[in-house]
This record gives structure tokens, sequence and C-alpha cells, in this order.
């Protein structure tokens, strides 16, 4: 079927695959990650989680801010698939001559410092992301709204993967087999995407190329992605650095959580961008701004309470997950679990809204504010705490670039309400309902799933009965679904 024949989904469809994929990498890192880091160890997760954060500037570098920008360009250019082809095979064209650039740039590097040319296998392994990422153009199908794909794709190679861990992974040497196996999703899913592109632009060169005028657009959305990457990556490398591969090991069991956490928080956003860049383009004000609207209002009604039950159940989260042997992650996990709702609001603001509004500018001034703040914080704070000053680093970047974005739509916000006394009524019902079960001294497991059920089920219900908008409507839509056939 060509492409341009297709009607673009719902929202509400792209929201409900999007949801999907984001409870497939819930489930399946909660099945993963407690086998893998038990039998790695603190110090063999530590290496790969060293190592990836590592080359993931390498792969910023080479990716040179088209991930965003490809999204925004291709999705204005979807009704013109003769133009759409030219601008795809332009980026792509761009993005490989990155990729061997950032190759040549880490190569050097890992030669040339002792303590990485140790590790050079795993370098080597972990940098195979440059070029997936290169060939595997995601940003065109998130421009063209096609996250049942998305989904599917990704649950297969998720699946693919996770077998591949238990059935390779069995001892702390293991580390290049599980650096080698995680990257399984990614190359798979990248192979896919290309092969697949056909059926939404020509794979043959159109030629009349102009690769200069994506330079100056790129370059803002560039820069956008080396200070984003730095003040969230540069936590984990600055304390492989200056502390031991254990303590980076503690650290990753507490940032694979709150990770876990932000896709949930920032699912909404992430099918947004498309739409909110055809609204602006088409001149639908209105409908950008009720759109956005509704994206902060999930992300205030679903960011609080994840951040708070997991700072109460810190501690049951990381023995369930990692075992006793990374009981040192739970107090930074509670300091750096306030960034869920930060970095949701931002993901809206910045992403959905400012970028759509061609203010790229903005985005870039609160993102190089806060790699600033988190590099000194880094310093300071690293020698003396470890991960604890990691944590505390991240969290005070991240409070500046949520500050920055917010002050830049001071204007815009206006007609945004949230529900502040509403939220805290209901979060308070969710804790009455669920410490107690601290007191039991259950498993872990049970913990959690006792916990879980009373803090959220507590958290739902208050909200049902205060009438919250958007819980009513979720609840709506919810019965439509789960309706029998007939009734």
């Amino acid at each position: 079927m060509n492409f341009m024949a297709e009607k673009p989904k719902s929202l509400k469809w792209n929201f409900f695959m999007n949801a999907v994929l984001t409870a497939s990498s819930l489930l399946f890192p909660l099945v993963s990650f407690p086998y893998v880091s038990r039998v790695l160890g603190p110090e063999g997760m530590g290496k790969v989680s060293f190592a990836s954060s590592l080359v993931s500037y390498f792969a910023i570098f080479a990716q040179l801010g088209i991930p965003t920008y490809g999204i925004r360009v291709c999705a204005a250019l979807r009704d013109r698939k003769t133009e759409l082809t030219r601008t795809v095979q332009e980026l792509t064209l761009l993005n490989l001559i990155m990729s061997a650039a950032a190759y040549g740039a880490l190569f050097a590097l890992v030669w040339a410092v002792p303590k990485l040319r140790a590790e050079r296998e795993l370098y080597f392994i972990m940098s195979l992301t440059i070029l997936f990422n290169a060939i595997g153009m995601e940003w065109l199908y998130k421009a063209l709204e096609q996250y049942a794909y998305i989904a599917a794709r990704s649950i297969f190679f998720k699946v693919v993967s996770l077998g591949a861990v238990f059935a390779l992974v069995h001892r702390p040497e293991d580390v290049l087999v599980y650096g080698a196996v995680s990257l399984i999703a990614l190359s798979g899913s990248s192979v896919l995407n290309l092969l697949n592109a056909r059926r939404f632009v020509g794979l043959r060169p159109v030629g009349d190329y102009h690769l200069g005028r994506h330079l100056g657009p790129v370059g803002v959305f560039f820069a956008m992605s080396c200070a984003t990457t730095l003040y969230t990556q540069l936590d984990t490398v600055m304390l492989g650095f200056l502390q031991t591969d254990r303590e980076v090991g503690y650290y990753h069991a507490a940032v694979k959580i709150k990770s876990i956490l932000v896709s949930v928080v920032t699912s909404l956003g992430v099918v947004l961008l498309p739409r909110a860049a055809y609204y602006i383009q088409q001149g639908r004000r209105d409908q950008f701004e009720q759109m956005a609207a509704k994206a902060l209002r999930f992300v205030w009604l679903a960011a609080p309470p994840l951040a708070l039950y997991f700072i109460l159940f810190a501690r049951e989260s990381i023995l369930f997950l990692s075992g006793g042997a990374y009981a040192a992650a739970v107090l930074p996990m509670q300091i750096i679990l306030p960034v869920l709702v930060l970095v949701g609001l931002t993901n809206v603001m910045g992403l959905q809204m400012l970028v759509p509004l061609g203010r790229e500018k903005a985005v870039l001034r609160s993102e190089l504010a806060g790699a600033a703040v988190n590099l000194a914080a880094n310093f300071l704070l690293i020698p003396g705490l470890s991960s604890v000053g990691a944590a505390l680093g991240t969290l005070l970047a991240e409070t500046v670039v949520w500050a920055i974005q917010r002050r830049a739509l001071r204007d815009q916000l206006r007609w945004v309400s949230l529900p502040l006394a509403r939220l805290a009524g209901a979060l308070g019902a969710g804790c009455l309902a669920s410490i107690w079960v601290k007191a039991l001294d259950l498993p872990p497991f049970f913990a959690l799933a006792l916990s879980a059920g009373l803090f959220f089920g507590s958290y739902g219900l208050a909200h049902l009965a205060a009438r919250e908008p958007l819980a009513l409507e979720l609840l709506a839509l919810l019965r439509r679904k789960t309706r029998l056939p007939g009734k």
C-alpha cells in the first residue's frame, strides 16, 4: 500500500500503542535486570554501564541532532513523498558521515586512555550502537506515526534479547557477552527499519541533494542533544573516572529504576511531537494548545505518585531487582526520583511545545545551563559522596532545566490549570493506605505487590471521587475497550 494513501492514526491509538511499548520496556527489565545484576555483580554492571554512558557521547555526536529534527521536518513533509524521500536520504547520509568521524574519535580515545584500553573489546561491542542508530532511521517512523509497527518490532526483539540473556550470561566474567546481547534489540530493529523503509520512501538515490540546508537547524538540535546527554550521562561517566566500577554499579541500579519510570511518564509526550509539528505547520493553534494542556495534566497526575511510591519503597525495589549486594543504591535512588516530575514536565514543555513552536534555542539554553550545573555539582560532590553526589548533581541539573523552560513558556502556560490540592489529597490517600506494609517485613516481591496495589488503587479512587476530568476520561476509555461485544 502506498503510504500516502494511509490516514494518520488517532492520537488515542498512537498513545495506546506507545503504552504497549512502554509496558514492554517496564516488563522486560523487571525480568532480566534482577538476573543480570546478580550474575555480573556491581563491578561487572558498572563496567557495562560506564562503557554505555561513554559511547553515548560519541553516538550523540554521530546523530547530529537528527533524531529530533528528523521527526519535525519529516512530519511536515509526510504528504509529499518525493521531498520526504530526498530529506530522509540527506539526513541518513549526514548521519553516516558523522558516524565515521565519531568512530575515529572514540577509537583514538580508547587507545590513548589505559583504563579504556584495558576494556577495548567491550567498547568495540558497545560502539556498534553508533552504526545501528545511523541505519535505523527511527525518527522517520515516529514522524509518520507508525507506533503499531514500532511497538510490535521492539517487543519481538526484546523477547529475542531476553532469551539470549538467560541462555548466554551465566558468570561474572560474561561482561562482553552481556554487552553484545544488550545490542540485539537495537541491531535487529535497525536492520528491519532499513528494510521496511521502502514502504514510505524511495531507496534509490534521487539526486539533487542539498545537505547544507539541514546544517543550520540540525546544529541547534545537535547542541540540544549534546547538552542533554552531557547532564544525563555525565554523572555515570564522572563517577566511573572519580570512583570505582562498584560505585558505578550501585548508581546504575538506582538509575535503572528511574529510567524505567521516566519512560512511563514521558509515554504520552513521545507520540505528540509529530502531531504537534503538523498542527503548527497547518496553523491549527487551538488544537496544539489543547493537546499540550492534556499532556501536561497527564504528567502531573502520573509522575508524582510514581516518584513518591518508589521513594517510600526504594529499599524493597532495590532488593527485589538487584539483590542485597546493591543496598548502597537505596539512598541515591531516593534522591534522584523527584527527577521523574521534572523530566516529565520538561519533556512536554521542551520537545512538545517549544520545539514545534520553533523555539529550539530556548530549549538549548535550558539544557546548557543544566549541563553546567551538573558538571560543577559532580566535581564538588562525587569525590566525597560517590553515587549520592551523582544523584544530587542530576537532581540539581533537572531543576535548573525545568525552571528555565517554565520561564520561557510563562505566557503559553497561563491557560493550563493543574490540580495541586486534589493531587496532594490523592497522594496522601496513597501513603496512608500503603505505608503500614513496611512494618510486615514481607519478602520484597510481596511487599511491592501489596503496597503498590494499595497505593495506586487509593490514589486512583481519590481522583475519581474528586471527579478529576482526566481520570474520568481514562476510566471511560477503559470501559469502552473492555466492553464485551453485544453489551
